[in-house]
Parts: C-alpha cells; sequence; structure tokens
C-alpha cells in the first residue's frame, strides 16, 4: 500500500477500548485514500520479530496515541484494508473509416 493509494474498507470491527480512543472509525465498504504509511510498534512494545504497517487516511483523522512518545496520530492496521480494483480508462475506440473506389491515402 502506497501514499495516495484508495483503498476499502473490509473490518470495521473494533473493541469498546478502541472506540473510546478514536473519534473517527473506517465503515466496511467505504473507500479511503491514504494519507500516510507507517511501520507499527509491535516489534518494539511486544518484543516480536514483524510488525504491522499502520495507515492514516486522508477522510479520518484521529487523536495523537496516548502510548507514542512522538505523538503520531492513531492509525488503523493495513490488514483492514483492501486495494481498490481500479479500473484503467477504456481506451478510445479507433473508427476504420471507409472508402469508395480503390483509392486509399498512405
Amino acid at each position: 500500500m502506497i501514499k495516495g493509494q484508495k483503498v476499502v474498507c473490509i473490518n470495521d470491527t473494533f473493541t469498546p477500548t478502541i472506540r473510546a480512543l478514536y473519534q473517527q472509525l473506517p465503515v466496511k465498504g467505504n473507500t479511503y485514500r491514504i494519507r500516510e504509511v507507517f511501520l507499527g510498534r509491535e516489534k518494539i512494545v511486544k518484543g516480536g520479530d514483524s510488525a504491522t504497517v499502520g495507515l492514516l487516511l486522508y477522510e479520518l483523522r484521529n487523536p495523537a496515541d496516548p502510548f507514542h512518545q512522538a505523538k503520531q496520530e492513531l492509525g488503523f492496521s493495513s490488514e483492514r484494508f483492501a486495494p481498490l480494483a481500479e479500473h484503467p480508462p477504456e481506451k478510445a475506440k479507433v473508427e476504420e473509416e471507409v472508402y469508395d473506389g480503390a483509392w486509399m491515402p498512405a
């Protein structure tokens, strides 16, 4: 997932604790645009060997994370979202010109 990419929420189930901390939460089926991508803190906080990817979204603003030293805004796990399948614009249809007779331009 990259900054500016459109994503759709696929999981909007949150615990009561999360609901109390956040001012705005994503809704399943709604489309959002990624404002920032960051590395989650599981590796530091829990001592694990992996971490999730966190997202901040243009459409949602939340308070600072009370557990983050730099007071980074509360974000969402990228696992709650799927990339929005964006279809490329339709190619312009090329119309064939019909000519009478045997002469055709080169």
